[in-house]
């Protein structure tokens, strides 16, 4: 597992729920304050404009705050289901690719970590082997995939996976 995997702490939205709750212990203390002076009649209709006003308000903003992270946490389902459907679209990609290629299984790995994004030392690393069976390993995958480096290697795979080319080929007329 590498950092960019790791799942991040902002993932959930603890604080928001956490505010919320405590935004409603509020709302229902001035809601109990609010009838509690009405029904003893303590205060004047003018004194309690302000605290009623206050206790809509927290109702209003707790009712739309609830609506908000309802909305926002369907949103992130929706986006994380889209990101699994097209993950599961480039690993089919780059399988076929790899096969098509003739890639060995550490070539695969290397080409995947590579893909990833993850530098030379991090893959080295991360498969427990020195940064030059990496570099020969990549050589070898550019030989192969007929690329000259990392940006073209990821190209292929981004250009068949959305069906075409990223820039158009100039007429040769």
């Amino acid at each position: 597992m590498t950092l960019r995997s790791l799942p991040h702490r902002g993932d959930r939205p603890y604080a928001l729920v956490a505010l919320i709750v405590f935004q409603c212990f509020c709302t229902a203390f001035f809601v109990y304050d609010v009838t509690r002076d009405l029904d003893e009649g303590l205060t004047s209709l003018l004194y309690m404009l302000p605290e009623v006003a206050a206790t809509v308000g927290l109702v209003a903003g707790l009712v739309f705050e609830v609506r908000s992270l309802v909305g926002l946490l369907q949103r992130q389902a929706r986006m994380e289901q889209s990101l699994g459907v097209a993950s599961g679209a480039l690993a089919e990609v780059m399988e076929g690719h790899f096969r098509a290629w003739g890639l060995t299984p550490s070539e695969q790995d290397v080409a995947t970590f590579t893909i990833k994004g993850c530098s030379i030392a991090e893959i080295a690393a991360l498969r427990g082997s020195a940064e030059g069976t990496v570099k020969t390993h990549l050589n070898a995958i550019y030989r192969k995939a007929g690329v000259q480096g990392r940006g073209q290697l990821v190209s292929v795979l981004i250009e068949d996976l959305m069906g075409g080319p990223l820039v158009a080929s100039p007429d040769r007329s």
